[in-house]
C-alpha cells in the first residue's frame, strides 16, 4: 500500500520556475524534516568512474535527497555497505562485494530490482544503465511523497527505446517548436553541450537509451572528420546517463560527399565507403547505437534508384554496423507521388506494398521504424497494417511527440490516449492475440530486437518542447516505451506531481484539462476519421480541409458536393482494408460494423449518411466542431483556478497558451465547418454555422486608412473577409457604434498574425483606450509562422469583463509594420457564458 507523507493542505509559496528541470524538479515536500530521519545515512555507488552510469546514479540520489528532504547522504564507493545505506549498482558488482542476491529475479538487459525493504535499499540493475534507472524510480517515489517499503523487478518491454530529432546541421529544427538545436549550428557541433547532457538526464530518466541527433532528411556533411569529432563529444555528454548516440544517413552520400559516381548499395565501392565511414565513426564513439535511415521517401535517395531491393538498401548499413554491435533503424515510411483522379490509388496501401514482400530479407541488425498509422501522424488512424505483415523481420512503432498535426504545442494535445489505441489494437495475425506492443517487443513473432522510437525535437527554449504541458507527451512516451500497458492516466497524474505539486487541486485539474485534450482537438481539427484537416501543403498547423485533394500527397478526403471520405474497401475501394489479417479486413471491409471514428477513413459516403449514433455525417461534423471548441474554452478557467498554486512564470506562460488555443480552436471550428456548409450546402440543425449574432465584421465597420481584403482560402474568414491597411506605414482605424444592451461582457478581436513584420492595434470605446497588443506570435509562440491571412495567422484577443453601454463606440487603430498590415478579421462581443 502506497504511504504519503502528509496532508494535502499544507503546501506554502511556491518558487518561480522556468522549466529546465521539467519532471525532475526534486521540489521540497511538506513536513519533508520530519521524515528525513527514516531515510537511510549513505549512499554506495558501486563504481567510482565518473563518467559511469553507477556513478551518475550515487550523485543523482544525493542531490535528489538533498532537494526532497534537505538532507545531504555521503556518497562512498568502497565495496561492502553500511548499515542504513542506498546501494546502487549492478547485480553481478553486488554480488562481488558479498551483497546477497537471493530473491532477485532475473533481469533482462535494462532491467533493475528495487527494494526498500529493511534498513538498506537496494537499487540494482542488470547492467548500469538500469541502476540509473531504478536510481531515477527510486526518486521518483520521494518526490511524489511515496515511502512505501517495496521490492519488485521491472524489465524493459523492448530492447529499442529511443528518440528522434529532426535537427539540421545549421541550427534549425524541421517540425521543431521550441527554440533552435540543442546539437548544431553553423554546419557543425555546437561548442556548449551542457543542454544535450540535460537532455540525456531527463530521458534517462524515463529509460530512453539512444538519441538520433539530426533530421532524417539528412546532409551528409555530418560525415566530415570535425563532425564526427563533435559527435564524439555528444556521446561524451550522452555516457554518464546510459544513453547512446544514433544519426541519420543521407543514402546518396558515397556520391555527394564521397565523390564516388553511384550510392548503388551493391556496389563495392560504397561498400568499402560505408564500412570505412562507420569504422571512422567508431573510433570515436564506440558504443554508438546505429543509424537511422530514411531511403526512397518523399524525394529522398534510396536503393530504388539503381533497381535495388529496400531490404538490399538496409542491409548495406546493417553489415557494416554488425562488427561493432550496432542497430539500423529502417523508416518504412516509403511512398510515392499519385493521381487523384485513379480511385484505387492510395497512399495508405504504400508501407505494405514496399515491404511485406521484403519480410525476412533483412538482416537481424535490421529494425523497420513503422508510423503508428498508415499516413503521417494524424489526429487518428488506423493501426498500420504493416506491423501484421512483418512475421520475420525486427519492427518498432514510430510516434510523435512534437506534435506536427497536432498543434504544434500551441494546443494542449494529450497524446497517451491517442498512442494507447494502436499499441493495445489486436491485428489477429493468424487469428491469435496479435496486440501491436506485443509484436514490437518482438515477443508475438519471437524477433530479436524491436521497440519505440519517438520524434521529439526538443529545443534551446527552457521548456524544452515550448509549452510546459506538452512535455507530459515526452515523459509518458518513455514511460510507456519500458511498459505500453501501463493506463496514460496514472502515468500522467505521475508526470504532474513530478512537474507541478502534490496539491489534489493542481492534480485533478491539469488531468482533466489534458484528458479531454485529444478528443476536444479531434473534434474540432478533423473526425470520423477524416484525418487532421490542416494545411498539408504549408505548415501542417491551422485548418485548411481544400489542401487535403487536388495533390499527390495522397492524404485525401475525396470530398465533393454530395460526397466525402477515402473508399479503402477491397470490394469497391482501393483495397487497403484487404491488408488487415482477417477478421480486421471483415470488420473495416463493411459500413456496417466499422467504427463511427474510422467512418470516413474507409468508406466514401453520403453527407447524409447515418451513423451508429444516428446522426448524419455531416450533422456529426457541425455538431463536434462546437463541442471542441467549447471543451477547449474551458481550459483557461480550469487552469486560472491553479493560480497561487503554481509558481508564477509557469502559470502566466501556461495561461497564455490556453488562452491562445481557446481562440484558435473556434478558428478551426468555423474554418471546418463554413468549408463542408458552402460545399454540401446542408445547413446545420441548430443554425450555428454562419450565423454570429454576437460579432461585427470589421469590413462593416467604419474604415479609415484600411480596406476590405477577400481572404483565400474563403472560409479562413469570418463573412469571407478581413480589412488590411491602404498603406505598409499608415495606421488605419476602424470604427463601430455598438447596439447590444447595456452590461457586462468579453470583447474578442479576431485578428492576423504574420510573420515578417510586427503590427500593433490599440482598441478604445469611447475613446478610452481598453488595451493594446502586437503581432508578435512569432516570438511567444512556436508554430510554423505564415506569410498570409490563414489559418495559421488567424488568432483571437479577448478583453474580459468590460462595461459596454449600448451606443458606445467601438475603435481600433491598427499600425502595420513590415509586411504586416495590421490585419483584422471581427470584433465579438460576448455575454457571459456565450461562446462564438
Amino acid at each position: 500500500m502506497v504511504r504519503y507523507l502528509f496532508s494535502f493542505a499544507l503546501f506554502g509559496l511556491v518558487a518561480a520556475e522556468n522549466g529546465l528541470n521539467a519532471w525532475l524538479r526534486y521540489a521540497p515536500i511538506p513536513n519533508a524534516q520530519n521524515y528525513s530521519a527514516s531515510l537511510p545515512s549513505s549512499i554506495v555507488s558501486l563504481n567510482s568512474t565518473e563518467t559511469s552510469p553507477v556513478y551518475t546514479a550515487g550523485t543523482e540520489l544525493q542531490n535528489g535527497i538533498q532537494g526532497i528532504f534537505g538532507k545531504r547522504l555521503s556518497i562512498s564507493h568502497a565495496n561492502g555497505t553500511t548499515s542504513s545505506s542506498i546501494v546502487v549498482g549492478t547485480v553481478d558488482e553486488y554480488a562481488k562485494t558479498g551483497g546477497s542476491v537471493q530473491g532477485i529475479p532475473e533481469l533482462d538487459e535494462d532491467g533493475f530490482w528495487l527494494s526498500s525493504k529493511g534498513g538498506n535499499v537496494q537499487i540494482l540493475g542488470e547492467n548500469e544503465r538500469g541502476a540509473l534507472y531504478g536510481a531515477f524510480e527510486y526518486l521518483s517515489m520521494l518526490a511524489q511523497g511515496n515511502l512505501s517499503s517495496v521490492a519488485y523487478a521491472t524489465n524493459p518491454n523492448a530492447p529499442v527505446r529511443w528518440v528522434n530529432q529532426w535537427d539540421n546541421l545549421d541550427g534549425s529544427i524541421e517540425r521543431g517548436y521550441g527554440g533552435p538545436s540543442i546539437f548544431f549550428e553553423n554546419g557543425t557541433i555546437v561548442n556548449d553541450l551542457t543542454r544535450a547532457g540535460d537532455y540525456a538526464r531527463l530521458l534517462a530518466s524515463v529509460r530512453v537509451n539512444a538519441v538520433v541527433v539530426n533530421n532524417v532528411n539528412a546532409n551528409s556533411t555530418l560525415l566530415s572528420t570535425r563532425n564526427i569529432q563533435g559527435l564524439g563529444r555528444i556521446a561524451d555528454a550522452f555516457r554518464p546517463y546510459g544513453v547512446r548516440l544514433g544519426i541519420s544517413l543521407d543514402f546518396a552520400s558515397p556520391m555527394d560527399f564521397g565523390g564516388l559516381p553511384t550510392y548503388d548499395p551493391l556496389d563495392p565501392s560504397v561498400i568499402a565507403f560505408w564500412t570505412n565511414v562507420t569504422n571512422q565513426i567508431y573510433e570515436t564513439v564506440p558504443d554508438m547505437a546505429g543509424y537511422l535511415v530514411k531511403a526512397n521517401s518523399e524525394g529522398q535517395a534510396g536503393p530504388l534508384t539503381y533497381n535495388r531491393t529496400l531490404s538490399q538498401g538496409g542491409n548495406l548499413f546493417a553489415k557494416a554496423l554488425q562488427p561493432h554491435g550496432g542497430i539500423v533503424m529502417f523508416r518504412a515510411f516509403v511512398y510515392n507521388m499519385l493521381n487523384e483522379s485513379d480511385w484505387k490509388a492510395d497512399r495508405a496501401n504504400a508501407a505494405v506494398q514496399f515491404f511485406k514482400d521484403l519480410d525476412g530479407q533483412f538482416d537481424d541488425n535490421v529494425v523497420v521504424q513503422i508510423k503508428y498509422g498508415p499516413i503521417d501522424f494524424q489526429v487518428r488512424e488506423p493501426t498500420s497494417p504493416l506491423f501484421a505483415n512483418l512475421l520475420n523481420t525486427s519492427t518498432a512503432i514510430e510516434l510523435e511527440v512534437a506534435q506536427e498535426y497536432l498543434g504544434q504545442q500551441c494546443h494542449l494535445v494529450y497524446l497517451p490516449p491517442l498512442w494507447k489505441t494502436v499499441l493495445d489494437f489486436d491485428l489477429r495475425v493468424n487469428n491469435q492475440s496479435s496486440l501491436v506492443r506485443n509484436i514490437i517487443s518482438g515477443k508475438r513473432f519471437n524477433r530479436p530486437l524491436g521497440g519505440s522510437a519517438a520524434v521529439v525535437n526538443v529545443g534551446t527554449n527552457t521548456t524544452w518542447l515550448g509549452s510546459h504541458l506538452a512535455m507530459s507527451n515526452l515523459y509518458a512516451y518513455g514511460r510507456l516505451a519500458w511498459d505500453p500497458a501501463q493506463d496514460p492516466q496514472s502515468i500522467l497524474q505521475d508526470w504532474i506531481r513530478l512537474t507541478f505539486s502534490l496539491d489534489n487541486e493542481v492534480i485533478d485539474t491539469i488531468t482533466q484539462m489534458s484528458m479531454e485534450s485529444w478528443p476536444a482537438y479531434e473534434s474540432y481539427s478533423g473526425n470520423l476519421g477524416i484525418q487532421t484537416l490542416t494545411d498539408i501543403l504549408y505548415t501542417h498547423f491551422g485548418p485548411n480541409p481544400a489542401s487535403q485533394d487536388n495533390n499527390g500527397y495522397g492524404q485525401w478526403t475525396r470530398a465533393d458536393h454530395l460526397t466525402i471520405g477515402m473508399d479503402r474497401t477491397v470490394s469497391n475501394g482501393t483495397g487497403f482494408s484487404g491488408q488487415y489479417p482477417p477478421e480486421i479486413y471483415e470488420m473495416y471491409e463493411n459500413i456496417e460494423t466499422t467504427p463511427d471514428n474510422l467512418l470516413l477513413w474507409f468508406h466514401h459516403v453520403n453527407y447524409t449518411q447515418r451513423l451508429q449514433s444516428g446522426q448524419t455525417v455531416i450533422q456529426h461534423f457541425y455538431d463536434a466542431h462546437y463541442s471542441g471548441a467549447d471543451t477547449a474554452q474551458t481550459f483557461v478557467p480550469l487552469w486560472e483556478s491553479l493560480e497561487g498554486k503554481v509558481d508564477t512564470e509557469r502559470y502566466n506562460d501556461v495561461l497564455f497558451r490556453q488562452t491562445y488555443q481557446a481562440g484558435h480552436s473556434i478558428v478551426w471550428r468555423d474554418a471546418i465547418n463554413n468549408y463542408y456548409y458552402n460545399l454540401s450546402g446542408i445547413p446545420d440543425e441548430a443554425n450555428r454555422v454562419g450565423n454570429h449574432p454576437y460579432r461585427v465584421e470589421a469590413e462593416s465597420m467604419t474604415l479609415s486608412g484600411y480596406e476590405p481584403y477577400p481572404v483565400n482560402p474563403f472560409e479562413m474568414a469570418s463573412n469571407f473577409t478581413a480589412i488590411i491597411t491602404t498603406s505598409n506605414n499608415t495606421a488605419g482605424t476602424a470604427m463601430t457604434t455598438l447596439q447590444y444592451p447595456s452590461g457586462t461582457y468579453d470583447l474578442g478581436v479576431n485578428y492576423y498574425d504574420l510573420i515578417g513584420g510586427k503590427s500593433n492595434w490599440e482598441i478604445y470605446l469611447n475613446n478610452r483606450t481598453l488595451g493594446r497588443w502586437y503581432g508578435n506570435n512569432e516570438d511567444t509562440l512556436g508554430h510554423a509562422p505564415s506569410t498570409y491571412l490563414d489559418g495559421h495567422s488567424a488568432t483571437r484577443i479577448t478583453f474580459r469583463d468590460v462595461q459596454i453601454q449600448k451606443g458606445d463606440m467601438l475603435k481600433i487603430v491598427g499600425m502595420p509594420n513590415g509586411i504586416e498590415p495590421a490585419p483584422l478579421d471581427y470584433v465579438v462581443v460576448l455575454p457571459k457564458g456565450i461562446v462564438d
